[in-house]
């Protein structure tokens, strides 16, 4: 799909130090998502399951597993409790390595 435009990116962070990225391309899909990102954000959080259709499977991922998500663009309608809303990354996130 590289020919369509980028709608959004996801980026997770598992429990066990891996990452995966996602581009979402689909408008549709992506109107959805940033839809439900912005007016329904601790909701979809708390979803077990998401399901992302690719080209070639489709992809479950158990939220459980998940220690943090990252995702492009910004999305500054997310407001209310809990909530940095004029953040700025000061440092990049360390990682202690165990030998």
């Amino acid at each position: 799909m590289p020919s369509q435009s980028v709608n959004a990116q996801i980026t997770f962070h598992y429990l066990n130090g891996e990452t995966e990225t996602f581009n979402v391309y689909d408008p549709v899909e992506a109107q959805t998502l940033q839809q439900e990102l912005q007016q329904e954000f601790r909701r979809f959080l708390e979803k077990h399951w998401w399901i992302l259709h690719l080209s070639d499977q489709t992809v479950c991922i158990n939220t459980t597993n998940i220690l943090r998500i990252e995702i492009k663009p910004t999305i500054t309608r997310v407001q209310g409790e809990g909530v940095f809303s004029n953040a700025e990354r000061v440092t990049a996130l360390k990682r202690s390595h165990s030998e």
